[in-house]
């Protein structure tokens, strides 16, 4: 019934929203002689609260349509390398000759099934255009896929990865992944499964950044929830069933506006300081900082459904037994074993602030492959550094990303 609820929540809501956006088309229309009045900019500042906090958010655009390379703007375009029915791998195709000459390394960018859309790593691939060839899991939201596709779980989620560096190293060339928060865990166990099996295409390096490798390591407030609690009551309270029309109909899922709660609930301060913000620009008309809360705030607030598979094998393996760092997690029943990692250099990178993954759980994974190299490792914590930041603005791009570069093409030489 919850999903139903919001359903009819959201169509209910559909006649005031429209009469809203007419409402502030009318006060700020030039032709209205009150337009600039103090009073009307506020109604019209008002409505458009109104409108944001109840319009539905979709899939936005990576919208990367060029990146400086040597000082040259070079045009990006993006194109669908490889297709599964909860997941596209879109390539960030550079145009031109220059680019084709540089031999950049190839990137797999791992984004996070965590609820937001791969959109949230636009940044993260905007930095790293200019010397790698960059792709990325563009995840599909659960409720879109038809319930004939069959399911995902936290297998597939591993076969998906597999399947993905294989496609990328059909010329022969080992690859880098860098897997970013929730993905650590299922990029570990691809790995581990390629070396044991002595995969040519196997990477050459993985980078885990703000990775759960081990939750009981510095645990933060999401890890506490997920092992607080038994697995049941996620199952009774948090997954329900996709309803009609969807085309995911009668699919169950852990939907994306729970887990939206969930992220604004743990800094409601924060939001609700930065919403009275908004309306205090929107009113004197300050017009880029209101564009810039609307940006964030369109990628915050667009969310996707997990599937429930997927999402209760995350909270049992990853956060409540830790499989993994125990020894004892397996694929398909088969014992996942990461001592067979012997030249896949590895990375692990940490914000000292971040309150998500906390400050240690990341560098646990150093502990799993005891056979790999001292020079194939590299830990670095990003001082002063929060979850997001670890992976995205302006000290991911000055502190982060060149250590990333710089470990990658190192570990390409070396295989």
């Amino acid at each position: 019934m919850l999903y139903h609820a919001y359903e009819m929540t959201y169509a209910a809501m559909s006649p005031m929203r429209a009469a809203a956006k007419m409402g502030r088309q009318a006060i700020g229309n030039p032709l209205n002689p009150m337009s600039r009045t103090y009073g009307s900019r506020a109604v019209s500042a008002a409505l458009e609260m109104f409108i944001n906090a109840t319009r539905r958010y979709g899939r936005p655009a990576f919208g990367i349509n060029e990146v400086s390379i040597d000082g040259a703007a070079v045009p990006v375009r993006e194109e669908v390398l490889w297709s599964a029915p909860f997941c596209n791998l879109l390539h960030f195709r550079r145009d031109g000759a220059a680019v084709a000459a540089r031999n950049d390394p190839k990137v797999l960018l791992v984004a996070p099934m965590s609820g937001h859309y791969a959109t949230l790593l636009r940044g993260t691939v905007r930095d790293m255009l200019p010397t790698h060839d960059v792709y990325i899991t563009d995840w599909v939201d659960a409720r879109e896929v038809p319930l004939g596709l069959g399911g995902f779980d936290l297998d597939d989620y591993t076969d998906y990865i597999i399947a993905m560096i294989e496609r990328l190293s059909a010329d022969g060339e080992r690859i880098a992944v860098v897997a970013v928060c929730q993905p650590g865990i299922p990029v570990m166990v691809a790995a581990a499964l390629m070396a044991k099996a002595g995969n040519p295409k196997r990477p050459a390096s993985m980078v885990l950044v703000g990775s759960p490798m081990d939750t009981a390591r510095n645990p933060k407030q999401p890890n506490e929830l997920a092992s607080n609690r038994s697995l049941s009551w996620f199952e009774n309270n948090v997954v329900v069933t996709v309803p009609w029309p969807n085309p995911g109909f009668l699919r169950r899922v852990y939907p994306g506006f729970v887990q939206l709660s969930s992220f604004l609930a743990m800094n409601i301060n924060r939001h609700v300081d930065a919403h009275l913000a908004q309306f205090k620009n929107l009113v004197r008309g300050d017009g880029d900082g209101a564009e810039q809360h609307r940006a964030f705030y369109d990628e915050y607030l667009a969310v996707m459904d997990l599937s429930a598979d997927f999402y209760l094998q995350t909270i049992e393996r990853v956060f409540q037994r830790r499989l993994l760092a125990e020894g004892n997690y397996r694929y398909r029943g088969m014992l996942v074993e990461p001592v067979a990692i012997e030249d896949i250099g590895l990375m692990t990178v940490e914000g000292e602030k971040d309150d998500i993954t906390g400050l240690g759980q990341t560098e646990a994974a150093h502990d799993m492959v005891p056979n790999l190299p001292q020079e194939r490792r590299r830990h670095y914590v990003a001082q002063g550094v929060g979850h997001y930041g670890v992976f995205n603005g302006s000290r991911w791009r000055t502190l982060v990303e060149p250590q990333v570069s710089e470990f990658v093409l190192a570990q390409r030489h070396a295989a």
